[in-house]
């Protein structure tokens, strides 16, 4: 493995990386209200014969929490959930029918507080083939699968900032082919790759 090209990982390589790394301090945006709602969501690693990718959605515009962005599959936790790795689990199958039988739960990355006010536990799993995507039209506008190997290169990770009601905040980028990969969801990404890489 070399950092400096993105850790290029097969199945086996990725899952004895993950479960050896060390815990990790929970991430957290700027600016984040004292209430926080639990939520979860997964990263779903999908395991190619042409190398590891990760599944993420667009989520679609007239959702009231972060609408036309890139995400993970997720949502708040319910009250009947037993664990965030149930959330995940479901609200994968509930938004892009992602079956439990056929992802390897790994673990958790750290949480990551958002200034939108979620604790998030991100759940990292391995994704077997066949893929048979069913979307939920009304949360997923689309689904698409960006290569790990991408994501994990730290040339691709931006620092960036615009201004929020009068604040300047800064937040992670990773432009991809005409997407933008950007705020959360590109945290917990970097927050993948310091758990991979041990980079701080």
């Amino acid at each position: 493995m070399k950092k400096a090209n993105g850790a290029r990982f097969d199945a086996d390589g990725f899952r004895r990386c993950f479960c050896a790394a060390a815990p990790m301090p929970a991430s957290r945006e700027a600016t984040v209200p004292e209430q926080l709602t639990p939520a979860a969501v997964l990263v779903p690693v999908v395991d190619r014969p042409g190398g590891l990718t990760v599944l993420l959605t667009q989520r679609t515009d007239h959702l009231h929490d972060h609408p036309g962005q890139v995400s993970f599959p997720g949502g708040r936790c319910e009250a009947e959930d037993a664990s965030p790795v149930v959330t995940a689990l479901r609200e994968a199958q509930e938004e892009v029918g992602l079956k439990p039988a056929q992802i390897d739960v790994l673990g958790m990355l750290p949480e990551y507080h958002t200034g939108t006010g979620f604790r998030i536990t991100p759940v990292v799993g391995i994704v077997a083939l066949p893929l048979e995507l069913e979307i939920d039209r009304f949360e997923v506008a689309e689904a698409f699968e960006t290569p790990l190997a991408f994501l994990l290169d730290p040339r691709n990770h931006r620092r960036m900032s615009m201004e929020i009601r009068g604040a300047l905040r800064e937040y992670w980028a990773m432009p991809y082919e005409g997407r933008f990969i950007w705020g959360a969801t590109a945290g917990m990404l970097v927050s993948l790759y310091r758990t991979l890489l041990g980079d701080g």
